[in-house]
């Protein structure tokens, strides 16, 4: 389809072509339904093709960021963009993973390692303090749980200069303890542990203390092993949170060894300038890790957040 326009030649995109087909269906279901008298039929393709649409809206940078990383330099910069690459570039990965003067797998290692150390941290204080506030009957037990929360009215970044000061003081910066040790406890993971722990019947506890069982092995052999969802949960909101930092990892680190992920993407960025298939292939593997996380574990992390709420 090719037809002329202000002198110019102009081609149907296949995101065109699947808008057309997609509101042309829609077109012939109302009209259908509506000679039958089946609006409901009509809501529920209506509905389904909204939810369609916003679905295939998500999954397109996605795509756009997956096909640019396998173009040639050329055809990554060249206008109008195409939808497919005419040649498959594998090797834009190997370049892009190598490219850094001490390359991915540097920052990956770092990214891992303190991304795991801060998620084990995180759920372990994140128990210990959920358990007490939510278990445990002590003077002014309500009011130090409405200052924690308070804390999450804060702003990181009012926070940024008064820990570079304390940090510097121990002559942490530019180590892994700048990087995981303020980051051991969340308020928020607190907060939905703490919420989740409520809706656990008291009458385990009961049977426990009947069993001879202290508050130590009801927290370990029955609060957590029942927790599983809101544990799941909470340690993808920090693994996520951890891996995609960048501020906090940017000011406190100066050597190109003690980089973490998204720093070193930073860093490749100004490097690699305007070679959008190496930035889109460096992207790719630096997304990719977080994406499958969270594919197969939401399951547990809806069950978490929908449990979590069912009782303050």
């Amino acid at each position: 389809m090719t037809p002329q326009s202000c002198g110019k030649e102009y081609i149907v995109s296949p995101m065109q072509w699947l808008i057309i087909i997609f509101f042309t269906y829609l077109a012939a279901i109302t009209v259908g339904g509506t000679l039958l008298h089946k609006r409901k039929l009509v809501w529920d393709h209506w509905k389904y093709f909204i939810l369609t649409f916003g679905a295939v809206l998500m999954i397109l940078p996605f795509y756009w960021m997956i096909i640019t990383s396998l173009k040639s330099y050329g055809e990554s910069s060249a206008y109008p963009p195409t939808w497919w690459p005419n040649e498959m570039l594998w090797s834009n990965y190997s370049e892009a993973w190598h490219k850094p003067e001490v390359g991915f797998a540097r920052y990956y290692w770092m990214t891992i390692s303190t991304t795991v150390m801060s998620t084990v941290g995180v759920l372990v204080t994140g128990m210990l303090a959920a358990y007490a506030f939510a278990r445990m009957q002590f003077p002014g037990r309500a009011l130090f749980f409405y200052l924690v929360l308070a804390t999450l009215m804060v702003p990181g970044q009012v926070l940024i200069i008064p820990n570079y000061i304390i940090l510097a003081k121990f002559n942490w910066l530019d180590t892994y303890k700048a990087l995981v040790v303020p980051w051991l406890a969340s308020v928020f993971t607190i907060f939905l542990m703490r919420q989740f722990f409520m809706t656990i019947p008291m009458d385990l506890w009961d049977a426990a203390q009947i069993d001879g069982a202290g508050r130590w092995r009801f927290l370990w052999l029955v609060l957590v092993p029942l927790s599983r969802p809101v544990l799941i949960t909470s340690g993808l909101f920090t693994f996520i949170a951890t891996w995609n930092s960048l501020l906090w990892p940017l000011i406190m680190t100066t050597s190109a060894e003690m980089r973490t992920l998204m720093v070193g993407l930073q860093v490749f960025t100004n490097e690699a300038s305007n070679d959008y298939n190496l930035l889109m292939a460096a992207s790719t593997f630096c997304i990719m890790p977080v994406v499958v996380v969270f594919f197969f574990m939401q399951r547990y992390f809806i069950e978490g957040i929908a449990r979590s709420g069912l009782k303050s």
